[in-house]
């Protein structure tokens, strides 16, 4: 939906560069030794580094050792291995809406960025012409409904809260009513980051999703995970353990400008086919961006 200008382009490859000098730049002395046995070890172990995970990097070593030298040079090989598992299908989609308001909740674990990452999601689709509904579910966090009302007035977007300590389905319930009322075409929900179970966190998505669906019935058509991209692997369990909980359509990796872990986005990826939708990459609201392949790989590799 959102399109990326060359700004964001040039953002995308500045917030790569700590990954970029862990992947790219290692890579590209390791390939000016023969493309021997011992620098696919190297190699590896590089790949390692960078959190693609050890199964993806040994995939990513086959790949070079069986087409490397058909290419003009075998970063070449590796960036066109990357945009092969990039531009796979994603194995989820989310739910298109017939009727407005889209219903989109956000989901991850507090200090993930996913409060804030909320009311930039919004600006998004405020800046595409949208009327936006900003809904406060957070509410076992009372710093995450002041964060996100103060989002709001800043970004002149509408905000529906309710009191700390609160039911957060009543809040998404009266967000939805007033979206259907007031002619809101987008509804972003936040979401509790912590529970004091599993259990727990399973149970009150599960009821804010009956919730949406006495409102909009269809809904909620999206569901997205925020998570932290300079946790690395930690943040693949973690969309494991929330996918379980509740079918992900989408993935938001936040902080991205401070990670040399950009690797991430391809070992996710690569073993859960859910799709990265959007990337943080700053502090601004105008610092968050549509992933889109192209862009990373090149920040990547050249």
């Amino acid at each position: 939906m959102f399109g990326l200008l060359k700004s964001g382009i040039n953002k995308i490859r500045k917030a790569f560069s700590k990954t970029r000098s862990v992947l790219g730049d290692k890579i590209r002395t390791l390939f000016k030794s023969p493309l021997d046995e011992e620098t696919l070890d190297e190699l590896e172990q590089i790949l390692y580094e960078a959190d693609l995970g050890s199964t993806l990097a040994a995939e990513f070593v086959e790949y070079v050792r069986s087409y490397g030298k058909k290419y003009n040079h075998p970063i070449d090989a590796m960036k066109a291995h990357a945009e092969d598992l990039l531009h796979k299908p994603p194995h989820v989609e989310g739910k298109k809406e017939t009727a407005p308001p889209k219903v989109i909740l956000v989901v991850g674990v507090n200090g993930s960025g996913k409060t804030t990452s909320c009311a930039k999601l919004a600006n998004l689709y405020k800046q595409e012409g949208k009327k936006v509904l900003l809904a406060a579910g957070d509410t076992f966090r009372a710093a995450a409904i002041d964060q996100l009302c103060t989002w709001s007035e800043k970004l002149k977007l509408d905000c529906i809260k309710g009191k700390p300590g609160g039911d957060p389905s009543a809040v998404i319930f009266d967000a939805l009513s007033a979206a259907k009322a007031r002619g809101h075409d987008v509804v972003i929900a936040d979401t509790a980051g912590r529970l004091q179970s599993k259990t727990d966190l399973m149970n009150e998505l599960a009821k804010i999703k009956r919730v949406t669906k006495k409102i909009v019935p269809e809904g909620p058509h999206e569901i997205y995970l925020v998570l932290d991209a300079t946790t690395g692997q930690n943040a693949l369990d973690q969309a494991k353990i929330f996918n379980e909980f509740t079918p992900l359509t989408g993935l938001i990796l936040t902080k991205l400008d401070g990670s040399a872990k950009g690797g991430i986005i391809l070992s996710i990826y690569h073993q859960m086919g859910i799709p990265i939708r959007y990337i943080g990459i700053g502090e601004k609201e105008e610092d968050f961006l549509p992933f889109s392949p192209e862009p990373y790989i090149d920040a990547l590799f050249s």
